[in-house]
């Protein structure tokens, strides 16, 4: 059984940077496509960013294209969503998924709030 678990989650004003992390338990790392929702009480929970299992094919929302970047280390279990000038509308409580890129088998974490003030 993968677990997901986030950290890095903060409050920051508006324009600063935040970087999450995503750790996914257990072995086989790289057979996981690993991705970044948000969801705030007001909007559906949305898509951010992902990165294939084979680390270069890699997606973003377009609200976010140029400011955030997310990258991956096979080595550490880990992916990362780098967030620079942050936005109010950033604000959100952000949640990692890890995709088997076999089974399809999607495992969430339980998410880290960013809150962005003006």
């Amino acid at each position: 059984q993968v677990q997901v678990t986030e950290s890095g989650g903060g409050s920051v004003q508006a324009g600063g940077s935040l970087t999450l992390s995503c750790v996914a338990s257990g072995r086989l790392f790289n057979m996981y496509s690993m991705a970044w929702f948000r969801q705030t009480p007001e909007k559906e929970r949305e898509f951010v960013a992902s990165i294939h299992s084979n680390g270069e094919t890699i997606y973003y929302r377009d609200s976010v294209k140029g400011r955030f970047a997310i990258s991956r280390d096979n080595a550490k279990n880990t992916v990362y969503l780098q967030m620079n000038n942050l936005k109010v509308e950033d604000t959100a409580v952000y949640s990692c998924t890890a995709d088997h890129r076999d089974t399809r088998l999607v495992h969430w974490g339980q998410g880290t709030e960013v809150i962005v003030a003006r």
